[in-house]
Formats: C-alpha cells, sequence, structure tokens
C-alpha cells in the first residue's frame, strides 16, 4: 500500500502564494510520477502539474508560469509553489502518485483564494 499525506493548504489572498507539500510512503519502491490534480466545487478533477521520475515537469495550461512543481526523492515528496493565486484556483489539491502501473490519491487539501 502506499499513502499520501499532503499538507500547506489555506486561505490567501488573490495575487498571494502558497506552498502545498505531498510525502509518499509505504510500497513505493517503483514510484515513477508524482504531481497533483485539483477539483473545485461542481467541476471535475483536473490535472494541475505531474513530474515523472528523471522526467520533466508539466503543467496545466492555466498555471504556467504560476506554479512550480518539485521533487524531493530523499523525501519521497513532491512539492507544488503556486504563485499569483487567482480566485479561480480556489479548489481541494490532490497529491497523485504513480507507483508501478497502479495510481495513489492523497486524501487533498482545500486551497482557498479570496478576491
Amino acid at each position: 500500500q502506499v499513502q499520501l499525506v499532503e499538507s500547506g493548504g489555506g486561505l490567501v489572498q488573490a495575487r498571494g502564494s502558497l506552498r502545498l507539500s505531498c510525502a509518499a510512503s509505504g510500497d513505493i519502491f517503483r514510484l515513477r510520477t508524482m504531481g497533483w490534480y485539483r477539483q473545485a466545487p461542481g467541476n471535475q478533477r483536473e490535472y494541475v502539474a505531474g513530474l515523472p521520475t528523471g522526467g520533466s515537469a508539466q503543467y496545466l495550461d492555466s498555471v504556467k508560469g504560476r506554479c512550480t512543481i518539485w521533487r524531493d526523492n530523499a523525501k519521497n515528496s513532491v512539492y507544488l509553489e503556486m504563485t499569483s493565486l487567482k480566485p479561480e484556483d480556489t479548489a481541494v489539491y490532490y497529491c497523485v502518485a504513480m507507483v508501478g502501473s497502479s495510481w495513489y490519491w492523497g486524501q487533498g487539501t482545500q486551497v482557498t483564494v479570496s478576491s
């Protein structure tokens, strides 16, 4: 089993910044990709950013230039720095990890951006 624990969400004013963190534990020997999804009320979950092991970061078009994803492989962790936040970034953010051929999800952390 794989466990993902997120932290770092909260309430922030528009144009502010937040950093999300996610630590993976358990059977993660074949950890491949780590990343982030989000889901706003009434919307489907959408891919925000991902970073494969040894690969390049990918971003949702609407967050390019405002978000940076990176990993600390020694800590089996992934981070998402979000800047210039907008009210439309308000959502529950989920950490995801691909281990082998299986995907795992964290419990989610709320990010609320006030105008």
